[in-house]
């Protein structure tokens, strides 16, 4: 099977190979929506490329948490003494 996908405003073609459950019932959502396999298609990768850069920007912002933990609870304990001085 080959699908059109623009790319910067351009299309490019793509072969897909589909397993045949995945396409059976693509193809009855796409009977009973008015929206064409092209469209629903690229859609769904769009959809997908969210939700992944989503989950890359969680990992990121994990990794950089736990980059400066330490130094936050140093930091924190600091502030508590300054506190306790007064």
């Amino acid at each position: 099977m080959t699908y059109n996908f623009y790319i910067n405003g351009r299309m490019k073609t793509v072969s897909l190979k589909v397993d045949d459950s995945i396409f059976g019932e693509t193809e009855r959502i796409l009977s009973q929506i008015n929206k064409s396999r092209n469209r629903y298609i690229n859609e769904a990768i769009a959809y997908y490329n969210r939700v992944q850069r989503r989950q890359l920007l969680e990992k990121a912002l994990k990794k950089d948490s736990d980059l400066v933990k330490e130094d936050s609870l140093t930091v924190l304990k600091e502030f508590e003494r300054i506190d306790y001085v007064d």
